[in-house]
C-alpha cells in the first residue's frame, strides 16, 4: 500500500503543472478574486476528475470506444472552451477596481458558482477523460485490479494534486498587490486568448484520425 502511494504522489505533483484551460483559469482565479475563490473553483475541478475516474474504473473500455468513434465530443467541449474565451476576451474596457477593493472581492464571490465553473471546465475537456481512462488500463493491472489499492492510488493522486494548486493559489495571490485596472484587463484578455487556443485544439483533434489509432494501440498492448 505504501508503494502505492508513493507511486501516485508524483502522478498527482505532474498532474498539476500540466498546462491546459484548467492551469490558467485557476491562477487567474486566485489572482483576481482570492485564494478562498481558486479553492472552490479547484475543489470543483477535482469532482469532475472524481466523476471521471468512476466513468473509467466502471467502463473504460466501452467509454474509450465511444470517445474515439465519436468526434461530436471535441467538437462539442471545444466549441465551449472558444465561446467562453471569446467571451473573456471582448472585455470592453478596464475596470475601476483598486487593490482595496481586489481585498474585498473573496466576500463578494458567488463560491457554488466558482465550483461549478471549475466543474464544467474540467468536465467538457475529453482529453482529462481519456488521461484517466488510460491510466486505469495502464496501472489498474499492476495493482492486481483490487478495489482498495485503486482507490487509494487514485485518492493520493487527487489528494497531491489538490495540495500543490495550493500552494499555486498561494504563490499566484502574492501578485494581487501589483494589480491595476488595465492589467486586469490585459489579464481577462490573456485568458480569453488561451481559452480559445484550447478550444480549437480540443475541436481539431476530432479531425485527426491518429488519435483514434493511437488509442486503439494502447488498448490492445493493455489487454
Amino acid at each position: 500500500m505504501i508503494e502505492d502511494i508513493l507511486k501516485a504522489i508524483p502522478i498527482g505533483f505532474g498532474l498539476a503543472f500540466m498546462i491546459g484551460p484548467v492551469f490558467f483559469m485557476l491562477i487567474q482565479t486566485s489572482i483576481l478574486k482570492g485564494a478562498r475563490a481558486a479553492i472552490l473553483f479547484d475543489l470543483g475541478v477535482v469532482l469532475a476528475d472524481i466523476v471521471f475516474i468512476l466513468f473509467a474504473y466502471y467502463g473504460s473500455h466501452q467509454i474509450l470506444l465511444k470517445i474515439k468513434d465519436d468526434p461530436n465530443l471535441f467538437f462539442i467541449g471545444g466549441g465551449i472552451l472558444f465561446v467562453y474565451g471569446l467571451g473573456t476576451f471582448l472585455q470592453k474596457k478596464a475596470t475601476k477596481t483598486t487593490t482595496k477593493d481586489l481585498d474585498e472581492i473573496p466576500e463578494k464571490n458567488n463560491y457554488f458558482g466558482l465550483f461549478i465553473k471549475g466543474f464544467f471546465l474540467n468536465f467538457i475537456n475529453v482529453g482529462v477523460l481519456t488521461f484517466w481512462l488510460l491510466l486505469i488500463v495502464g496501472i489498474g493491472p499492476s495493482l492486481e485490479m483490487d478495489e482498495s489499492r485503486i482507490f487509494w492510488f487514485f485518492t493520493t493522486i487527487l489528494i497531491s494534486y489538490f495540495i500543490t494548486d495550493i500552494g499555486k493559489i498561494v504563490l499566484a495571490k502574492q501578485l494581487r498587490k501589483k494589480l491595476t485596472p488595465i492589467v486586469i484587463l490585459k489579464i481577462k484578455r490573456g485568458m480569453g486568448i488561451v481559452l480559445m487556443i484550447f478550444g480549437l485544439a480540443l475541436v481539431s483533434k476530432g479531425f485527426i484520425p491518429q488519435e483514434k489509432i493511437n488509442a486503439n494501440t494502447f488498448i490492445k498492448k493493455m489487454e
